[in-house]
């Protein structure tokens, strides 16, 4: 979390931790958040290949509430689950990992 806030703050946006979730376990979602009503849902994955990506569960840019409807739904399936925001009026992600 921390290297991912980094990164947003050099470029001039902001990140902030919304939901902490568990430590050792939590699984974790990034709001992009354009600050214009629109917000693009990532949530941590693995590909066939066991490898880290970022992948889209709404498909693609959604408004506020859908993203937050969902969010919502994800963290009573998993307690342990982190939400980060991302502010950012470019839309940029600022993860390593493939977005697919």
């Amino acid at each position: 979390m921390r290297a991912l806030t980094r990164r947003t703050e050099v470029a001039g946006a902001a990140a902030f931790v919304v939901r902490m979730g568990s430590e050792e376990a939590g699984a974790v979602i990034l709001r992009i958040n354009r600050l214009d009503g629109t917000v693009l849902v990532l949530n941590q994955t693995r590909d066939g290949l066991g490898r880290l990506v970022w992948a889209q569960p709404l498909g693609s840019w959604t408004d506020e509430k859908r993203a937050g409807e969902w969010c919502d739904k994800q963290v009573k399936c998993d307690p342990d689950l982190w939400i980060v925001e991302v502010e950012d009026r470019q839309g940029r992600a600022f993860v390593d990992e493939p977005i697919v």
